[in-house]
């Protein structure tokens, strides 16, 4: 049985991978094994595939988790560089791709200070991996690795959900079902709520994710720093740091953005300097 979630499933898809500093990458949330459990997304994977088609490869995708786009890409012929931070996303991904026998370079790496000395032309951000930049100073080394990893004419495609206020404001004591999955060890069902506390001074929400695991009488608590990048902030923010937006969409159908639309889907470009 799967549940409906307001802010995590109906709003946003995975968060794929992690842009968090190492203390934190033992998170239940990030360990692969429950991760492809607890998420089950495949909308995205056609407008991934039909920009790979559109800007060509290879492709370096950002905060890769465990491999869901970069296998999808694989699998249609695509040369794909993943880079992750998190052991645990990394091992799952290494295990679908020999179970798929399909090849994709995996890099243990922060995606805000990493190097591999070359360029692609189309560098992808799926999944609101952005939220995962919690501040200026990340976002702005995030983007710089990007700068320097993107060919001239390369292309930069973010894709992150529009925040919503009446879902940001919700009642912080209040919990909703989120999800129910097998879990990996075989042991039961693990079911999933959530609740969530925003701070509207660092434009960061606080959700909580509240694990019942069959193997423990005590309910598990994460949390998730997420940072919520307004449209016209973002688009600034792009700007400042080197980037112009060439198209931005508000669906995976190509729907332009607008008042209603629920995603950020930003397609860049480097600014030619001076």
């Amino acid at each position: 049985m799967r549940f409906e979630s307001d802010l995590l499933r109906r709003y946003s898809p995975p968060l794929e991978g992690k842009a968090l500093r190492p203390a934190d990458v033992d998170h239940l949330y990030f360990d692969g094994r429950h991760y492809d459990r607890l998420w089950e997304f495949e909308e995205d994977l056609p407008f991934w595939i039909r920009q790979a088609e559109k800007h060509g490869g290879p492709v370096l995708e950002l905060a890769c988790g465990t491999a869901r786009v970069a296998l999808a890409l694989a699998k249609e012929g695509f040369q794909v560089t993943g880079v992750d931070l998190s052991d645990s996303m990394l091992a799952e991904a290494h295990r679908k791709c020999a179970e798929e026998q399909l090849f994709v370079e995996f890099v243990q790496a922060d995606i805000r200070s990493f190097n591999l000395a070359r360029r692609f032309p189309l560098v992808i951000l799926p999944a609101n991996v952005l939220c995962h930049l919690l501040d200026l100073e990340d976002l702005e080394a995030f983007l710089n690795c990007v700068e320097h990893h993107l060919h001239d004419e390369g292309t930069f495609i973010i894709d992150v959900f529009t925040p919503r206020l009446d879902i940001l404001l919700r009642n912080p004591d209040t919990r909703f079902p989120h999800t129910e999955y097998p879990d990996p060890d075989g042991k039961g069902k693990v079911r999933v709520s959530e609740s969530n506390c925003y701070n509207s001074a660092s434009q960061i929400n606080h959700v909580k994710l509240h694990y019942d695991l069959p193997d423990r009488p005590d309910q598990l608590v994460e949390e998730l720093a997420m940072r919520m990048y307004f449209p016209q902030e973002l688009d600034a923010l792009l700007g400042y740091n080197g980037f112009r937006i060439e198209k931005k969409y508000g669906d995976y159908d190509h729907t332009p953005f607008g008042t209603c639309t629920e995603r950020q889907l930003i397609v860049c470009r480097k600014r030619v300097r001076a």
